[in-house]
């Protein structure tokens, strides 16, 4: 169907088939979540943020890991990326996206697939978006890691939801084995586990705090540029860290240490 054939009943009729949507967008008149719980969801986080990311993509290549109703895939199209892939694992997501992009008659591509997956892609994007995807994971930090191993190629666009303090402490390479009050300071990182559900939701698993957030990123192999808003991270890929855990990143010669896991963790 042209974008001409699309008529305000037409595209209502469908917003209403495709619901419940979490992405509020406006298709020609037609909000698709007007009454969304955080108010104008996801434009009023985009606002915040939208001005750190390079006004022009001309030529560039985006990757939407978690793409949800396409809300940030469309964005990036809007300023002419020469490609933009979005990627979710649920269908009726992907359904809302493709049928908002072809009402707006944007070129983007929508394919079923998880993050731990993306391997799979061989290839490499100029940007890269993980919004909303991280606090719904079992393996957050494996996802990271995959991330970076197989597809950033420059920027990554990071959002997760925080709960504790917004502090970011100031750490130290190491401490010895009898200190413990660091581990009390507001400011370390943490990431909260959620064993059963939380906002009626039993895909969340994790809420970080903004030190954890900032930390998971370093430790995957993203320099932090900025902090534009309270959860999200502008980031480009940096040299990798000393991989300690040897899941992703097998250190080079690393002597075996005793009391190691065999998924390598401490």
């Amino acid at each position: 169907m042209s974008t001409q054939d699309w008529t305000t009943d037409r595209i209502r009729e469908r917003v209403q088939a495709l619901g419940p949507w979490f992405h509020n967008m406006d298709l020609r008149g037609v909000q698709t979540a007007p009454q969304h719980f955080l108010g104008d969801y996801p434009t009023v986080k985009w606002r915040r943020f939208q001005d750190s990311l390079p006004a022009d993509l001309s030529g560039k290549t985006v990757l939407d890991i978690g793409c949800n109703a396409g809300f940030y895939a469309m964005e990036m199209k809007r300023r002419g990326a020469a490609r933009v892939l979005g990627l979710d694992y649920d269908e009726d997501y992907l359904a809302q996206a493709r049928f908002a992009a072809e009402v707006q008659g944007l070129d983007i591509e929508f394919r079923q697939m998880s993050v731990y997956d993306v391997g799979q892609l061989g290839e490499r994007f100029d940007v890269v978006f993980f919004i909303g995807v991280l606090y719904h994971l079992r393996h957050p930090l494996l996802a990271l890691d995959l991330i970076r191993e197989h597809v950033a190629g420059g920027l990554l666009v990071f959002q997760s939801l925080q709960r504790g303090s917004n502090k970011v402490l100031p750490l130290a390479e190491d401490y010895e084995f009898w200190e413990t009050a660091v581990f009390d300071d507001p400011g370390y990182p943490k990431l909260h586990f959620i064993e059963r559900s939380y906002s009626h939701d039993n895909t969340n698993w994790w809420a970080p705090n903004a030190a954890c957030s900032a930390a998971m990123l370093r430790a995957a192999g993203f320099g932090i540029e900025s902090n534009p808003e309270d959860e999200v991270f502008i980031c480009r890929t940096a040299p990798l860290p000393d991989a300690r855990y040897g899941a992703v990143y097998p250190a080079k010669n690393a002597a075996p240490q005793r009391g190691r896991a065999k998924e390598g963790r401490p």
